[in-house]
């Protein structure tokens, strides 16, 4: 009898400690049941915006296989036949061939600079003590804040003066010096995540910094690389307002953004509504292509700084 009000003393002991745990006035499983409840909404969120964002491109590539005839009569429905017509004549009629290589040069070379000038700034932000370290970083923090639509006016007439418009090296420093505040802010605290002792090592073993950062800090760094590369490709690639404002006088030197608003006013008014929708598509094809690549590695690259 003794063991068994011993033992019912210190259950009910634990029940009351469970209780007190549970807080007073709590309903037991209310938690569960308020958790389940909060990821059916926020699955349902997701869904919904999942479908509002596939639903339009899914209709666009569909439009770009149709017959304008198909376009007008059956909107919705799916292609009779795959009719390759509408992109052949946005190609070579259109000059999409022209805008995508024009943008093929211009992305690749403010991407390359973008990454190597980012990368090396940041890193040196990061893992240096210098006077003037945070002065200079919240300078290029404070430049994400600044409206680049402010600057169109005093920059026209700064790429003027320098005889730059029209160019393929004058847009690749705009787009440069557009991308490196957030390119800085982004690997700067990636590089902050990795571990000193590697460095360190590094350097005993001889290497200079310039071979450390190369050979060794610039690896690990591969997934935040990868991560703000596809944010930079994403923003220069459909870039409309800066080549706009810079791409004045000559058509030769379009992108494939101001292409595509030419070719939308133009097929419009032909009514060749199919090569509008296959430019589109032509467009949008690296973006995607780029994303499903190294969809993992921007994820790991986002997810990186939790986990240190």
């Amino acid at each position: 009898m003794a063991v068994t009000a011993e033992s019912t003393e210190g259950g009910g002991a634990a029940t009351r400690d469970a209780g007190k745990a549970a807080g007073p006035g709590t309903p037991r499983g209310s938690m569960g049941r308020e958790g389940g409840v909060l990821n059916v909404f926020s699955h349902g969120v997701l869904f919904i915006w999942g479908l509002m964002v596939t639903l339009p491109l899914l209709w666009a590539v569909m439009s770009a296989f149709k017959t304008d005839k198909e376009i007008f009569t059956s909107p919705w429905a799916l292609p009779h036949g795959l009719h390759f017509d509408a992109w052949s004549r946005a190609w070579s009629q259109a000059h999409m061939s022209e805008y995508f290589l024009n943008s093929v040069i211009v992305v690749a070379g403010s991407l390359t600079g973008t990454m190597l000038l980012g990368s090396m700034a940041a890193y040196v932000l990061a893992r240096f003590e210098f006077p003037g370290n945070r002065f200079i970083y919240f300078l290029f923090v404070g430049g994400m804040s600044f409206p680049i639509i402010l600057a169109l006016v005093p920059l026209f007439f700064v790429m003027k003066n320098m005889q730059l418009l029209d160019t393929y090296h004058g847009l690749i420093l705009v787009y440069i010096a557009y991308s490196l505040p957030f390119t800085i802010f982004f690997l700067s605290g990636f590089f902050r995540t990795l571990p000193t002792s590697v460095a360190e090592a590094a350097l005993i073993d001889g290497a200079s910094h310039t071979r450390t950062f190369f050979q060794v800090m610039l690896p690990m760094a591969k997934p935040g690389l990868i991560s703000v590369g596809i944010f930079n490709f994403l923003g220069q690639w459909n870039q409309y307002l800066l080549p706009t404002v810079l791409n004045v006088g000559d058509d030769d030197k379009k992108l494939l953004p101001q292409g595509l608003v030419a070719l939308a006013v133009s097929q419009g008014y032909k009514g060749d509504w199919s090569g509008l929708f296959a430019g589109l598509v032509m467009a949008m094809l690296p973006v995607l292509a780029a994303y499903i690549v190294f969809q993992r590695q921007v994820q790991a690259g986002l997810t990186a700084g939790a986990l240190k």
